[in-house]
């Protein structure tokens, strides 16, 4: 990971966000943590209901298979607070890889019922068209406005077989192409995820990341 020198001190950090990451043993959450620090942000890893209780920012890293991770967050009985905090009190969420695909209804992957924060499937892609999983670099465009400022068409760093696609096109936040567009990243209100590795994903990864530490609002 390509990671600049130029970032604030954590004394520069003006409102200091409750800051927690989900770690459920298999979703990458360390990598997640040391990009967080380098920021210079303090953030605690969330292992049970009442690490978040408090949070003001709440990141739910992915790696694996979407049924793995529903039943890991099962089985930490975090998933019950973690909706009551995201959808009814509306806490800044963000998910990464298959913390993206979760938020919807269902996913092909091993036929998982998810989370259904917001409507749509999981799919995956042609192998008879592009070599599946993609695994590298990708252009991904941003065609939404949101109250991340700064947030700017770059490269980032893909690792994923699936993909979401959302009913509603509204929630579409970016997207990128792997044969054919597909929905990069998405949001609705106080909830933004990402397709690719934010934490892998160099500069472009740390810009989005610090911006959505450094918002407050909705």
């Amino acid at each position: 990971m390509n990671i600049s020198n130029n970032t604030a001190a954590p004394d520069e950090k003006a409102d200091k966000p409750i800051i927690r990451i989900i770690d459920y043993k298999a979703g990458n959450a360390p990598s997640v943590m040391h990009a967080v620090s380098h920021l210079g942000y303090d953030a605690g890893f969330a292992r049970g209901p009442r690490d978040i209780e408090t949070a003001t920012h709440i990141i739910l890293p992915g790696v694996g298979s979407a049924r793995a991770t529903i039943s890991s967050l099962g089985g930490m009985d975090i998933l019950g607070l973690l909706k009551d905090l995201v959808i009814q009190k509306e806490v800044l969420f963000l998910g990464i890889c298959v913390g993206l695909q979760i938020l919807f209804e269902h996913s092909e992957e091993e036929n998982a019922e998810c989370l259904g924060w917001l409507k749509g499937k999981v799919v995956r892609f042609d192998a008879s068209k592009v070599r599946v999983p993609q695994m590298g670099w990708n252009l991904v465009n941003f065609i939404k406005g949101t109250p991340l400022q700064n947030t700017k068409d770059d490269y980032f760093y893909f690792v994923n077989s699936y993909y979401a696609i959302p009913e509603n096109t509204c929630d579409i936040w970016a997207e990128s192409n792997y044969n054919g567009p597909f929905a990069a990243a998405v949001s609705r209100r106080n909830i933004y995820a990402a397709q690719f590795h934010i934490e892998k994903s160099g500069k472009a990864g740390l810009s989005l990341l610090d911006n959505f530490l450094g918002n407050q609002i909705i």
